[in-house]
């Protein structure tokens, strides 16, 4: 089972956020390739009062043909629709998802008071045209019309595990879902094609991330993205074989759709945990490192005696080969290429110095700034309980270049005591 909770550091954490850090947050560097200059709160789009407080999310998508951004709302079992180009709330696609689940510990009342991240959904969102694929509990997997919001005939199926589907990815080039069960022990993915006439869904090879098959994930499986320039598949692998021997080792592998599934490339990274996963220009990946590691290579705790080490890590996606170790930020779930500013964006709810986005200049492979975000502390004794949220989520619109990072309910952020999605962006000016 994965330990992904025990290895980032109080994420269910309570932090303040100093209002005045809303408007003048630190640039950090100056690079050669940066436009757009600082980015700063542009605004906050509030989670309608007829829906239930935002706390319980997942992952975000923007879809760059219609401009509508997406969230996976375990709080009201849906998925919300925001529109980019008015920053405003459309509506909440109803897919008879599972919302969040809690754990069933007898120590507790029935129901239990902890979340259960591994049975809760949706959790991934991609859009392809006018179908909306989800992930869900029980390794549930959907195909929605988004003209009509409903789920297709054969459009809902499993990819056979037991607990949920995590994050996917989606090829256009064949019509390939990568699935993702991050939770299952070992974790697995699954090749689903897709009808791109009807939004049927067919599963089909499944892949298994073990030492037999030469890809021993010992902590789950993170968020994998299809690259056009290869036609593969790339998933980021926060851990193999273990924590211990000769330090950290994570991994991105290489998946070619169109031979069954095979594990072509084995990428191995150290001191970091592989979550986000973008590619950006050149056949770069980025990769969002979850974990901070300190100055002795160990993972790294606000008590540790050595100094924290957060980076995140530019990956060569042809040869596997380390571009750079980008230092400042990490404790990152999502991250996002943005094409219409040239940036890299990370939702590190871990980082730190507490929960921020990163902003790296793709260009010059240099962080030039940190954006505070919030994260919200449960409350297990309430009835029913009410559990933690994390600024764990992002995506950007290359259009307006603005960046749409869901914040679970606060009193920190304007308009954002029901939850909200808020927007930043740059004026355009390197000097504001």
């Amino acid at each position: 089972m994965v330990r992904k909770c025990l290895l980032t550091p109080s994420l269910l954490l309570v932090v303040i956020v100093p209002l005045v850090l809303l408007a003048a947050e630190t640039a950090l560097a100056e690079g050669p390739g940066r436009s757009g200059g600082a980015v700063r709160l542009l605004t906050t789009i509030p989670i309608p009062a007829n829906l239930k407080p935002l706390i319980a999310f997942d992952i975000s998508w923007l879809d760059p043909e219609s401009q509508l951004y997406y969230l996976g709302d375990r709080s009201n079992a849906s998925v919300d629709v925001v529109d980019a180009r008015t920053n405003a709330f459309v509506k909440a696609i109803k897919g008879n998802f599972a919302g969040v689940a809690f754990k069933n510990n007898p120590s507790n009342p029935p129901g239990g008071k902890v979340a259960d991240n591994d049975r809760s959904g949706p959790n991934g969102v991609v859009v392809a045209g006018h179908w909306l694929f989800v992930t869900d509990a029980n390794s549930r997997v959907v195909s929605i019309d988004l003209r009509s919001d409903q789920v297709v005939a054969g459009g809902d199926v499993s990819t056979g595990g037991v607990l949920r589907a995590d994050e996917l990815a989606y090829d256009p080039r064949d019509g390939i879902l990568l699935v993702v069960n991050n939770a299952d022990d070992p974790p697995f993915a699954t090749l689903i094609a897709v009808d791109r006439s009807t939004g049927r869904l067919t599963p089909g090879k499944t892949i298994t991330l073990n030492k037999a098959n030469g890809v021993d994930a010992t902590n789950g499986a993170e968020q994998p993205v299809w690259d056009p320039g290869t036609g593969k598949f790339y998933l980021s692998i926060p851990e193999l074989g273990g924590p211990g021997g000769s330090g950290p080792v994570g991994a991105v592998v290489r998946i070619d759709p169109r031979s069954q599934g095979a594990v072509e490339k084995v990428f191995l990274v150290n001191n970091c945990q592989p979550a986000g996963l973008t590619l950006g220009p050149r056949q770069d990946l980025l990769l969002g490192c979850s974990q901070t590691f300190d100055t002795a290579g160990q993972a790294w705790t606000a008590g540790d005696k050595n100094s924290a080490v957060p980076i995140s890590v530019i990956m060569d996606a042809t040869t596997g080969r380390i571009d750079k170790n980008v230092l400042g930020v990490s404790g990152s779930d999502e991250v996002w290429f943005n094409r219409g500013d040239g940036r890299y964006y990370l939702a590190a709810r871990a980082n730190p110095t507490g929960p921020v986005f990163g902003v790296i200049d793709a260009e010059s492979q240099t962080l030039v700034q940190l954006v505070p975000t919030a994260n919200a502390a449960g409350k297990p004794t309430a009835n029913p309980p009410v559990p933690a949220g994390t600024a764990h989520s992002l995506a950007a619109d290359p259009h307006s270049n603005h960046v749409f990072v869901p914040l679970p309910a606060n009193n920190v952020f304007p308009d954002c005591l029901n939850g909200c999605i808020a927007v930043y962006g740059a004026s355009g000016r390197d000097d504001d």
